[in-house]
């Protein structure tokens, strides 16, 4: 027998977003302008980045948003010959970002032989609202449209930035 309503009474799902983009031009090129963990100027919502301890793990990049508003983001694992590197964002800004607890990797492959590349940046993370009946722009849905806007966009500035050599 189960009882009605217990089936919601469990708290939020980890969500999850992905999104990969390929870029006509070489992976090393394309590492080139993520790979400084304090420069963040590739993204168009980013105004500002600053890193505490460059790319070392445990460096705090501020991030400073064209909207207004900052976040902190820990660099959880970085590694240069694999051109990857893993975040995580304690405490989000909904207003930024309508998630919590929001963790992501980016890393850079070789496509096409290595003539072009493929970025994918994976996060995971849960809804704004961790408690029940969270509001409609704070539940599991707003969380993962909104983190998928956000690297979306990320990846396909960053391929036109790449590409146009700027």
């Amino acid at each position: 027998m189960i009882l009605p309503g217990l089936a919601a009474a469990h708290g939020p799902t980890r969500q999850k977003a992905s999104e990969t983009v390929t870029i006509d031009a070489a992976p090393d090129k394309v590492w080139a302008v993520i790979q400084n963990f304090g420069d963040m100027s590739w993204h168009p919502r980013i105004a500002i980045a600053d890193a505490s301890k460059g790319n070392e793990k445990g460096s705090v990049r501020t991030l400073g948003f064209t909207s207004g508003g900052m976040m902190e983001e820990e660099l959880s694992k970085y590694d240069a010959a694999k051109m990857s590197y893993s975040t995580f964002i304690g405490h989000v800004d909904t207003d930024l970002l309508p998630a919590t607890n929001y963790s992501s990797t980016i890393a850079v492959k070789p496509a096409n032989g290595g003539a072009k590349s493929e970025v994918t940046w994976r996060a995971a993370f849960y809804r704004g609202y961790p408690n029940n009946d969270p509001p409609a722009e704070l539940n599991d849905e707003a969380a993962v449209n909104g983190v998928t806007a956000f690297i979306t966009e990320g990846l396909e500035n960053l391929k036109k930035k790449v590409e146009s050599g700027s």
